[in-house]
């Protein structure tokens, strides 16, 4: 199962699939509100703070997983029905998507998909829009309890410069520690090497081609069948690095606490400058 869906593909089949809004920036809050003004016709409202993250302790990074209990009520709550396609979209270079996507692939759900270019994609197709609320019917699917699976902790990600790649995938400046808006500390986890997702996507918030991608991972040393984690500032630009790997048949293990959790826990170092 291909990983992105076209809006020409989503075009001729939205009667036959569930399609999930996850519309979300960090430092806003109108997400939902942004959905009722328009969205996709029949798209149910994902909330990225409440269903795809938990509010924990700082050690644990802005935006730990939710309970998998939790995440199997949240996906009966969208209508997720067995046999029926789920396509996720987001209105902000396919961030939110990519979490929902990942949450929902490790959890055992397979016919999945993200929509390439979003909701600006959609609109500048000129696709149909609706507006206010959609209110599901309850689904049927059973979701899987992943647990740890997919994931590292924050020590597992101390450990994991030892046994592969670790990939910081913010912007360089923020690796560097020149810049640090959201987190306590600037800087990165010693011994990361810094893909920033950017290089990944299109001024217009699409993904590459494939061979664009994989040529990047390359240029880190990100070979085909070595061992890759990745994080970012909170677990959510990590995801859609996972979505990326994918996209070029490449397993990527995600940090979810990622810099939110490692700055905010007591003793760990950091490293600054472009190693």
């Amino acid at each position: 199962m291909h990983p992105l869906i076209s809006v020409a593909e989503l075009r001729e089949r939205l009667d036959e699939v569930l399609v999930l809004d996850a519309r979300w920036q960090l430092g806003r809050d109108d997400g939902r509100e942004q959905y009722l003004a328009g969205h996709i016709p029949g798209a149910v409202f994902v909330d990225v703070e409440n269903e795809l993250s938990r509010h924990g302790e700082p050690s644990e990074g802005r935006h730990p997983l939710p309970a998998d209990a939790d995440l199997a009520a949240a996906a009966l709550r969208w209508g997720i029905r067995r046999g029926v396609p789920v396509v996720v979209y987001d209105d902000h270079r396919m961030l939110a998507a990519s979490r929902a996507w990942w949450a929902l692939r490790r959890a055992g759900l397979a016919d999945v998909r993200v929509l390439d270019g979003g909701w600006p994609a959609w609109q500048a197709a000129g696709g149909p829009v609706e507006t206010g609320d959609v209110a599901a019917d309850p689904g049927d699917i059973s979701l899987g309890s992943p647990g740890a699976d997919g994931t590292i902790d924050t020590d597992g990600a101390a450990e994991w410069p030892d046994r592969g790649l670790l990939l910081d995938v913010r912007a360089a400046e923020r690796y560097r520690g020149e810049s640090e808006p959201f987190d306590p500390v600037a800087g990165h986890i010693p011994g990361a090497r810094n893909l920033p997702i950017a290089r990944l996507l299109t001024d217009d918030g699409r993904f590459r081609p494939e061979a664009d991608i994989a040529a990047a991972f390359d240029g880190v040393g990100a070979a085909a069948g070595s061992p890759v984690a990745a994080y970012c500032g909170s677990g959510i630009t990590a995801a859609q690095l996972a979505l990326a790997g994918a996209l070029i048949g490449r397993e990527v293990t995600v940090y979810p606490g990622s810099w939110s959790a490692w700055s905010n826990t007591s003793g760990r170092p950091v490293a600054t400058g472009d190693e």
